[in-house]
């Protein structure tokens, strides 16, 4: 796990300018950092990586890393848990090996297969490899994207890393806020690939791969979500205890493939069932206990750690609790924008960051549970999608009402945004219609385009499917993935996530929905495989999962700081909001529970901070 960044243009940067890129990602890589850099008659180049080590602790693994006949330059930050396979074909060709990482097998395998090796990586990974032969700089994201890359490109400068800081500390960045995202940002709390808050600044999409040549882009799809949703859906399985057999077999492989390290590995464990499943297959490949990791509330209504601890004990695992306060979560607010570097107001994000302080302590790689929820139907959201769908035809009648435009108008947001979802290719996304009304009231202007895109090329019938689809490609990259890599590797820790190897994910489609959803029991075979490791009475309950109080904040704590950040001769300077709707949004947020007024508040509160560290202090 690493942090890396570079540039390709035709102004020259200084080996102080590139280290101070380098350097604003220490947390990143706190063992070891370094950077590469070359003049070629059209253009300066500079490569930058900090190291946190994992594989191959000795200087061997050192970053930037030479192919041994100079041609190739590689930065990267990742895992690729199949590198030892690759590396055994590659010496079958004759190529020969001075490391044990797997930094080095990238480099052969490009020299072996070019752009085709990202097909053959099974990892998560952020890539960025340079040929000097033919002035081609290559990056590449891994298929699910739980590694982040950024890129810009404008007036011949082109700049990439995995965070925003070293882009802004390039010398020839030209940071202007993108307003035409604020919307995205305010009603979903985060900015979906390739969105960015600055111009001509872009998220890298998972799956993806880029080629910068003579000042070109070439951007291609080595992995598509739903080409592989296709193919796995024309080839489903019926029995359901092949299915069930078969999805434990590959989650058996892909727990056993991120053990792999050489650094002490434990794992999360909330109590729900995505950890409960990954810690008890890790513990059944491990003949010592295993670390594992969660905290616990004051607060009975929030907290897990009681279940958590019940699994522990009964798995076997060397469990790790820590009860926090109120008060420990809220003072990591002012670290957010220096974590985030983008505006991110997904509160979960501080609790995340508490259980990775606290693994960090004992550990340098833990597995999480990530990606079962979106991949075998686990979010309430499903359940308001399928009910959705099935009252539907009733929003379909009203809408030929003669009248019924003015009598919506009359309605609750929330029944409008039900009579108002006509439109076939967002049919998932009518939830989205309530934040969005609140969130034009305080910019100023209607967010026509706020819906994605991508919904259009989901045809199949079941909008649950549609739906889970769809945040395969933009909330879990974007929200989930992004929240637990920042909050993480703000304290050095590598989080691995078994159930996003990519074949889980495409054993996933061809396991029929049914089996995955039955009648609002949500994540059914998941649920019966974890059963054949933990007893169903340990794990059949609710979840809560990790809450932050933000109602109480915005009423309390916050209230004098969110008047400051709201204070309308600087709204009025600041040329973003409308003062008048933003003070119209507090007193509503005081006096009502809805969560909707919180959610925008906070979000407005989130990215004030963060203005006000990158961009100007008004305040």
């Amino acid at each position: 796990m690493c942090g890396i960044c570079g540039y390709i243009g035709p102004k020259k940067v200084t080996e102080e300018q590139l280290w101070k890129m380098n350097n604003t990602m220490t947390h990143r890589g706190p063992n070891d950092g370094g950077i590469w850099q070359h003049s070629s008659q059209n253009m300066e180049i500079g490569l930058a990586q900090r190291r946190l080590s994992i594989l191959d602790l000795s200087a061997l693994g050192h970053q930037p890393m030479m192919s041994q006949d100079g041609r190739y330059i590689v930065v990267y930050n990742g895992e690729i848990y199949n590198f030892q396979e690759i590396r055994s074909l590659l010496e079958q060709k004759g190529y020969t090996f001075r490391s044990n990482c797997d930094t080095e097998v990238i480099l052969y395998a490009y020299a072996e297969w070019g752009r085709e090796m990202f097909a053959r990586f099974n990892g998560m990974f952020a890539i960025a490899l340079y040929d000097k032969e033919q002035e081609r700089l290559t990056l590449a994201r891994d298929r699910i994207g739980k590694k982040p890359l950024y890129y810009y490109a404008y007036q011949g400068h082109f700049v990439f890393a995995s965070e925003l800081k070293p882009i802004m500390q390039y010398p020839y960045f030209t940071k202007r806020v993108n307003k035409n995202v604020l919307n995205h940002f305010l009603c979903n709390k985060y900015l979906a690939a390739p969105l960015c808050i600055f111009e001509h600044t872009y998220k890298m999409l998972p799956g993806m791969a880029l080629e910068y040549c003579n000042g070109e882009i070439e951007k291609y799809k080595y992995w598509n979500v739903m080409k592989q949703y296709h193919k796995g859906t024309a080839d489903r399985e019926q029995d359901f205890q092949t299915c069930k057999s078969n999805l434990k077999s590959v989650l058996q492989e892909s727990v056993a493939a991120r053990l792999i390290a050489d650094v002490p590995v434990g794992t999360f464990l909330s109590g729900g069932i995505d950890s409960t499943l990954v810690t008890a297959i890790a513990q059944e490949h491990k003949e010592a206990p295993i670390n594992t990791y969660s905290i616990g509330f004051y607060d009975k209504a929030r907290n897990e750690a009681p279940f958590s601890a019940a699994i522990a004990k009964y798995l076997g695992t060397n469990h790790h609790e820590h009860y926090v306060e109120e008060k420990d979560i809220f003072a990591l607010i002012d670290d957010l924008p220096y974590y985030y570097d983008e505006p991110f107001s997904d509160s979960s994000q501080l609790p995340t960051m508490l259980v990775s302080k606290y693994a960090a302590q004992d550990i340098t790689v833990s597995l999480s549970g990530d990606g079962g929820d979106e991949l075998f139907c686990g979010y309430t959201t499903y359940d308001l999608t399928w009910i959705a769908q099935h009252v539907d035809f009733m929003g379909e009648i009203a809408s030929h009402i003669p009248g019924m435009d003015w009598i919506g108008g009359k309605m609750p947001s929330e029944l409008r945004a039900f009579l108002n979802n006509r439109e076939r290719e967002t049919k998932t996304q009518l939830y989205i219609d309530v934040t969005s009304e609140e969130v034009d009231k305080i910019l100023g202007r209607t967010a026509h385009n706020i819906k994605y895109p991508q919904e259009k090329y989901l045809t199949m019938a079941d909008w649950q499917e549609r739906r889970m689809l769809l945040d395969l490609q933009t909330y879990l990259p974007d929200d989930i993935l992004a929240k637990t890599d920042r909050a993480s590797m703000k304290y050095s820790l590598e989080v691995r996530c078994p159930l996003l190897d990519y074949r889980v994910v495409e054993e996933s489609f061809r396991i029929p929905h049914p089996y995955k959803y039955r009648r609002f029991d949500k994540k059914y075979i998941l649920k019966e495989v974890t059963y054949d490791y933990v007893p169903k009475e340990l794990l059949d309950r609710p979840k809560k999962g990790f809450g932050v109080p933000l109602q109480k904040w915005l009423r309390t704590v916050l209230k004098k700081e969110i008047a400051r950040y709201a204070d309308t001769a600087i709204l009025q300077k600041q040329d973003i909001f409308v003062p008048h709707a933003v003070q119209e949004l507090i007193v509503k947020q005081q006096q009502s529970d809805k969560i909707i007024y919180s959610s925008v508040l906070w979000s407005f509160y989130v990215f004030q901070k963060w203005y006000q560290m990158y961009i100007e202090d008004l305040w």
